[in-house]
């Protein structure tokens, strides 16, 4: 079964999501209204849409990695993970986790970082050092 992932998260101030994922990230901007808008997340549908007030509860982080535990992002291949860090960088962003080599010498060996959107967020970008081993068992 294929199909593409469809992420909607709820902001109070619409425009400033727009600046962070439409300019800053440079993602294509779908359908939009007023109040909502749709962005082509690296191939899936990220939706934001704007409401009067936001709940957050404090952050849970796994405890073995102190990754946090409610977070969402994507794969890239390893060129477009160095230039995302790269800019990142450049730009003074300030990371949640810093960019590191996850699961060593193990079969899910990765590079991954860690951001967060102007709502507090956390997005991770992450990059196999083998792409064939994202599902692959260790």
């Amino acid at each position: 079964m294929e199909g593409r992932f469809h992420l909607a998260i709820a902001t109070t101030d619409i425009k400033r999501m727009k600046a962070f994922y439409g300019s800053f990230l440079g993602l294509k901007e779908g359908r939009s209204a007023a109040t909502w808008v749709d962005y082509d997340f690296f191939g899936h549908q990220l939706t934001i849409q704007e409401v009067p007030l936001t709940y957050r509860t404090a952050r849970v982080y796994n405890p073995q990695s102190n990754v946090p535990s409610n977070h969402w992002g994507v794969v890239l291949n390893i060129a477009d993970w160095r230039k995302l860090r790269d800019k990142v960088k450049k730009l003074g962003i300030t990371f949640l986790i810093e960019p590191n080599t996850v699961m060593k010498g193990e079969v899910g060996e990765q590079r991954s970082l860690f951001i967060e959107d102007p709502d507090g967020n956390a997005i991770e970008f992450k990059a196999m050092l083998e792409e064939d081993n994202l599902f692959k068992k260790g």
